[in-house]
């Protein structure tokens, strides 16, 4: 291969080094980018078509010529050749190949800068809209889930020590929220990702009378880049995807070590599908939660590519540089990473047997040490006061050896005359738990709250996705 044959070979007389090839060409990874490549350049053909740049004839060739390239790729007979050093260069010298000299006159005006930015940000957004989906869908799994148990009381815990009894439905749809603000950053990302960066030439803009706000439209963008420079530059669209990412992988994992520890026989709290499960190549009887610790594992790749782009980012001077060519790889591995666990955990979800039995046996009373100081608030007790006599009460139950609600009555009197026989109604935990019925409480009607309107909010987005469908 001489260098005459590369786009940009015209002003070399030798061929790049062989290993130079090995770490300049990306054609290995990026070419997933080719379905969004040839949608581009399909609408940039329109484009130079709209100013006389090319006649009917050479617009119509370069667009069938674009669709059998893009057909290629999905059958996976697509052929790659030696100078294919990234995407862009392998779908034009293909097309070459297919309709002649007409191909060469696509990339008129245009540079891979503005190529290269404005393919990643129609894959961005492409991923973004399939994630959303995928998130709704395992928020969808947390609400059916939430709301098939309704009473279920169990240990609520802080420092991982039991702290206060709550529903099982409450801790549940703790988990809805945080997914909700995961989509919202998503929705948010979206917006400064769907900003056409094409027309923008290599750094400077067109000298061509490219219509820029049509040939946003015609992709799909919701605007254009106001600056050309700024325009090929950009990567902070990639950044705020990852971060985003990052955010939902935390909340993924946070779930995922939970119930890893409440599906261990400490806890028996829940209970794996075996389709989710794993076995021991040793030990028969182990049934391994291998799909949570592999969600929990893959927290630290995905935090690593958010850092790796920050890192590249972060020393580059103005203008485009080949090192955002590294935007690609951990962009596309923290996509294919939430594609696979989102469907998974929502699955994962769906399937949990819950066991109320074991909740309400872990309960212990000491967990309404705070209605105890309640009840003697409702007395006229000061509440730290009333904090220090039931710590008194409880420096007294493990005295005695037995939970709280247990002491005789004599013992709660002699720590304080307030203390009457009705004190041990406290120590009923659905009283407590109803008793929290203020909005984000855990009571049951609380709970109900929240379930309605993370269906209304579930329910609005597929209205919304059923108007645009429509329209």
């Amino acid at each position: 291969m001489t260098a005459g044959t590369k786009l940009w070979g015209g002003r070399f007389a030798t061929a790049p080094d062989s290993r130079m090839r090995v770490l300049n060409d990306s054609f290995p990874y990026d070419r997933r980018l080719a379905f969004v490549d040839v949608r581009g350049s399909i609408a940039y053909a329109g484009s130079l078509f709209d100013i006389g740049l090319l006649t009917s004839s050479e617009h119509a060739e370069i667009v069938a010529g674009l669709e059998k390239v893009a057909e290629e790729f999905a059958s996976a007979t697509f052929e790659p050749a030696l100078e294919d050093e990234d995407i862009h260069t392998a779908v034009e010298r293909r097309l070459t190949e297919l309709i002649g000299a007409p191909a060469g006159k696509l990339h008129t005006g245009r540079s891979r800068n503005d190529q290269v930015a404005t393919d990643l940000r129609l894959y961005v957004l492409e991923a973004i809209d399939a994630l959303s989906d995928q998130l709704r869908g395992l928020q969808s799994a947390v609400v059916t889930k939430a709301e098939g148990h309704p009473n279920v009381v169990m240990p609520g815990y802080t420092h991982m020590q039991q702290a206060q009894p709550i529903l099982f439905s409450h801790w549940l749809m703790s988990f809805f929220w945080k997914f909700e603000r995961d989509h919202g950053r998503l929705q948010d990302a979206r917006k400064r990702t769907a900003i056409s960066p094409l027309g923008s030439g290599a750094l400077s803009g067109t000298p061509f009378p490219i219509d820029r706000e049509a040939l946003a439209k015609a992709l799909e963008f919701d605007d254009t880049s106001e600056n050309s420079l700024d325009a090929v530059e950009d990567r902070d669209f990639v950044v705020e995807f990852l971060a985003a990412a990052s955010l939902l992988q935390v909340h993924l994992s946070a779930l995922a070590e939970t119930l890893i520890l409440w599906v261990s026989a400490a806890y028996s709290f829940v209970r794996l599908d075996e389709a989710h499960c794993t076995g021991s190549s040793l030990m028969p009887q182990k049934r391994n939660p291998d799909a949570l610790e592999l969600v929990r594992g893959k927290t630290g790749r995905v935090f690593g590519h958010l850092t790796g782009i920050l890192t590249t980012l972060k020393g580059l001077p103005s203008g485009y540089n080949k090192d955002l060519q590294e935007d690609k790889e951990g962009l596309f591995d923290v996509v294919d990473t939430l594609s696979i666990e989102l469907p998974i955990v929502a699955d994962l979800v769906r399937k949990l047997k819950v066991n109320a039995a074991n909740m309400a046996a872990a309960r212990d009373s000491a967990m309404l040490a705070t209605d105890l100081a309640d009840y003697l608030v409702k007395k006229g007790i000061p509440f730290r006061e009333a904090h220090r006599l039931v710590g008194s009460i409880i420096r007294a139950g493990e005295t005695a050896g037995c939970p709280i609600d247990v002491l005789p009555i004599e013992t709660y009197q002699r720590i304080h005359s307030a203390f009457d026989a009705d004190v041990y109604s406290v120590f009923d935990s659905h009283q407590a738990v109803g008793r929290r019925a203020t909005k984000g409480g855990t009571a049951p009607e609380a709970v109900d709250r929240q379930i309605r309107n993370a269906k209304s909010l579930l329910g609005s987005q597929a209205s919304e996705c059923c108007l645009q469908e429509d329209g």
